[in-house]
């Protein structure tokens, strides 16, 4: 065959075939299972079938006009490939994107999915292919028994709306409150940053059982309380969503800004104390020295008495004043003898190694140390029990006292009696 003329047949077997494809349409096979839905989770009649065929890539969307024609849409502009061994095939529940009624405000939520209300419906599903062609395709469907009722987030709080996660015992934890106002499938929160990474919070359960109508609480350390490192100091997106039996979806969201926050890590360095003598004599004072090791990124609060404080035996650290304070860490000093757990307690520095917040609670700074020194002046004596070992921690108060920090460096101490 002449080359010329080859050409020419190709030419017109290329036409034939695209005048072929151009000819199939764009949409069909288009179908609803059923024409009545009545989505209230019973299992009778909540779903139907939606069927159809594409024949080449398309955005589809599928929406829904009332009687007044106002739009709810289920899909829009969802991007498809071609059918290829099956049609395309998906239940509608009867949810549609979130829309408000005339007569409705939705105080400090809003509605993401929401079930169509009761009423009589046009359907369509429309294609959209690359060049801008469109197919359309309609129907009608009639929403009975519609279970309506949202499950509404009312009261939704955080507070504080700035917390410090670091466990010195001053907004420690933040706490988001809503009252739910219907039974859920789903209760969820979670905060966000600008990176788009998720932390989930999770609640306290102490309220209300878990995705039942009432009043929750979420709780919020930032990990803190199991050691790990909280997100990066800033602020954060808080959202809270519901979702009911129907599949409906409602949104809470706010604001929750860390600062401050991190594990605190603090040693006696290399677990040594120096020790005044092994022998004193009654109404002496033993002495000690030891340096503490902030070897973290976060600031550790303690309280005092400060450094060099000397305390008589018979005393404790409430009877000069200084509480125990909740997170805050002190050395404390225990003997065999002593009437109460560490009576003798000291600041983890003097007032030239802390610093100072605004509200007066003094901090060792991140990674830095510290020397504490200190004494006890023995004015009695249990001879069952002398000599006796006496020993040094870093207490955490009301926290812990962790093992590498507890029974540090005992003496054995004699007091001397005349």
């Amino acid at each position: 065959m002449r080359r010329d003329v080859l050409a020419v047949v190709l030419l017109f077997a290329a036409v034939l075939s695209l005048t072929a494809c151009g000819s199939k349409p764009l949409l069909s096979n288009v179908s609803f299972s059923s024409d009545v839905i009545t989505p209230n989770a019973d299992h009778d009649r909540d779903v139907v079938l939606i069927t159809y065929d594409l024949s080449r890539s398309a955005w589809v969307s599928v929406y829904f006009d009332d009687s007044n024609g106002v739009r709810y849409f289920f899909r829009d502009r969802i991007r498809h490939g071609p059918s290829v061994d099956e049609p395309y095939q998906f239940y509608f529940a009867g949810v549609v994107d979130g829309y408000t009624r005339p007569d409705e405000h939705f105080d400090g939520f809003s509605v993401e999915k929401r079930v169509l209300q009761d009423g009589d419906y046009t359907w369509t599903i429309e294609a959209v292919d690359i060049d801008g062609s469109i197919e359309q395709t309609t129907g009608t469907l009639r929403v009975e028994d519609a279970d309506t009722s949202l499950p509404e987030l009312r009261g939704f709080s955080i507070f504080p709306p700035v917390f410090s996660p670091n466990r010195d015992g001053i907004d420690d934890r933040a706490t988001i409150n809503v009252d739910l106002k219907k039974d859920v499938d789903e209760l969820i929160v979670f905060l966000e940053g600008d990176d788009g990474i998720q932390y989930p919070i999770e609640e306290n359960e102490r309220a209300t059982p878990i995705n039942t109508a009432g009043w929750h609480a979420f709780d919020y350390d930032a990990g803190v309380d199991l050691g790990a490192d909280p997100p990066p100091d800033g602020a954060y997106l808080v959202t809270m969503r519901a979702r009911d039996a129907i599949g409906q979806w409602t949104v809470a969201t706010g604001t929750l800004t860390i600062e401050n926050g991190g594990v605190p890590r603090a040693y006696i360095l290399n677990a040594e104390v120096e020790w005044s003598t092994g022998t004193v004599a009654l109404n002496s004072t033993l002495y000690f020295t030891l340096t503490i090791d902030n070897d973290s990124a976060t600031a550790i609060r303690t309280s005092g008495p400060p450094p060099g404080t000397v305390y008589r035996s018979d005393q404790n650290y409430a009877t000069l004043g200084e509480y125990e304070q909740s997170g805050a860490f002190r050395v404390g000093i225990h003997c065999e003898t002593s009437p109460t757990d560490h009576p003798w307690r000291w600041a983890l520095g003097s007032p030239d190694d802390l610093l100072s917040d605004d509200a007066g609670h003094w901090y060792l700074p991140a990674w830095s140390r510290s020397v504490v020194t200190g004494g006890i002046q023995f004015v009695d004596v249990v001879e069952a029990r002398n000599p006796q070992y006496c020993y040094a921690s870093l207490i955490h108060e009301d926290v812990e006292i962790s093992m590498v920090n507890y029974r540090v460096d005992p003496v054995h101490l004699r007091i001397q009696t005349p």
